[in-house]
């Protein structure tokens, strides 16, 4: 970890926090509490669910660990509330790198009830998941999640700081040698099993140290947006492989797609890959700060139509096509997200700091950002064309059934989708894609 950028980001999220407690009421709280979370069992049993700390906390401090907290007081340095219980059945080992302790006040407790003595008598906003057992812990000097405060907090967290940045720079770069291991198994015949398992050895990480499940998706299994299983059974031909798959590197993570279409994949959906890789990166070139994250989507609905009449996928224009919301069948989903601690990060809906939502467009209810386009937002770009039965077989019978090559389609359809996801940093002028660049 960079102790520079490190300190940087502290230093920035301080003055955040400063400006949040005097927007959410000047003098109502002394500070701000922030709590990981707590550990979790699956219902009627005491097996645990993998824990993941609050994304606000994990803003400060890459500490995945339950029942931390951090105070944030004006003009003082942050107080990380280490809890490290004594414990046999676990192992209880946290590595604190020395940037972390050289940028906040690390004391060190062995159980959460000492954090009521650290706190002296403040009146603290808390924001966390255990409003119950922190008010119980605490008793009446705090407030639970005050909604002014946390409009204000999840709005500042679409732009980066430069350690943000570089994190996410990172995770980007160990995830794409996870990528070309899964590409090299998927041509040498393996199962989405032994795909998905030479990502995550490539990568280095359990399961559940990625940002999210990978997607591995073989042949007509690549038309199922979420894909969540990974079959053992191995295929006749490996024809198409769609893999959505990423890696975190302090907290913040990466979200990578790559289609690959073999040899043996119909030469209609070999010609669409070739096109669709063109259009996702000329949806990047597109980005600049001013632009509505909307207009980016609109323009990808229209590049895809344009690409489906061109490859006599469907028999109208583009213009029938957007008129009449049929591009979505082919593309259901959003052209993208922001990103950041979470992969599909807070505030994609929210314009301002007082917390003013604007939904996505009736036409494309699944976009997940309306945002304004912003220098230091990071976002992915992910242009997708599936040939997803669910959506197409009502159109047979439809008042737009002729608007189908249906012979065509039909022989697509094994092939599944096709999906390229890029991490976008806007810039003054323009943008990085984090994916691309070294």
């Amino acid at each position: 970890m960079n102790s520079a950028l490190f300190s940087a980001h502290v230093a920035h999220l301080q003055e955040i926090y400063e400006q949040a407690l005097d927007f959410s009421g000047g003098n109502e709280f002394d500070g701000v509490l922030i709590h990981s979370g707590s550990e979790k069992a699956y219902f009627a049993d005491d097996r645990g669910v993998p824990f993941q700390s609050y994304g606000h906390f994990l803003h400060w401090l890459p500490v995945n660990r339950p029942e931390q907290c951090l105070l944030i007081q004006k003009g003082e340095r942050p107080k990380f509330l280490h809890v490290v219980p004594s414990d046999y059945w676990y192992d209880q080992t946290v590595h604190l790198d020395d940037a972390i302790a050289n940028a906040v006040d690390v004391v060190k407790l062995s159980s959460i009830d000492q954090i009521k003595a650290e706190l002296a008598n403040a009146k603290l906003a808390y924001i966390g998941e255990e409003s119950i057992k922190y008010t119980s812990l605490l008793g009446a000097n705090i407030v639970c999640n005050p909604g002014k405060l946390l409009h204000f907090l999840d709005y500042h967290r679409a732009y980066k700081t430069d350690y943000e940045i570089a994190q996410l720079q990172s995770a980007n770069q160990t995830a794409l040698i996870g990528h070309a291991a899964a590409v090299d198994t998927f041509q040498q015949g393996g199962t989405e099993y032994d795909i998905h398992q030479a990502y995550l050895n490539a990568c280095g990480i359990l399961e559940n140290e990625a940002p999210y499940t990978n997607i591995v998706a073989v042949n007509e299994n690549a038309a199922i947006l979420h894909y969540q299983n990974k079959k053992r059974a191995r295929d006749n031909k490996n024809n198409v492989l769609l893999i959505d798959a990423g890696f975190r590197c302090n907290g913040y993570g990466s979200d990578i797609t790559r289609t690959t279409a073999a040899s043996s994949a119909h030469p209609v959906f070999v010609e669409l890959l070739k096109e669709m890789e063109a259009i996702e990166l000329e949806l990047i070139a597109a980005v600049r700060p001013g632009l509505s994250y909307v207009d980016i989507h609109i323009l990808t609905l229209q590049k895809i139509g344009e690409l489906l009449k061109s490859l006599n996928i469907v028999t109208c224009d583009s213009d029938a096509l957007l008129d009449n919301q049929l591009t979505q069948v082919f593309m259901p989903h959003g052209v993208g997200h922001l990103l950041g601690i979470q992969v599909h990060d807070v505030a994609g809906f929210q314009q301002d700091v007082h917390g003013t939502m604007v939904k996505a467009p009736s036409h494309s209810p699944n976009l997940r950002n309306t945002r304004m386009i912003d220098k230091n937002m990071v976002f992915t770009i992910e242009p997708g064309c599936y040939f997803i039965p669910m959506l197409l077989e009502p159109h047979r019978s439809s008042k737009f059934k002729a608007f189908f090559n249906w012979p065509l389609i039909d022989q697509l359809v094994g092939n599944g989708g096709i999906r390229i996801e890029d991490n976008i940093l806007a810039t003054e002028s323009g943008s990085i894609n984090l994916t691309r660049s070294s």
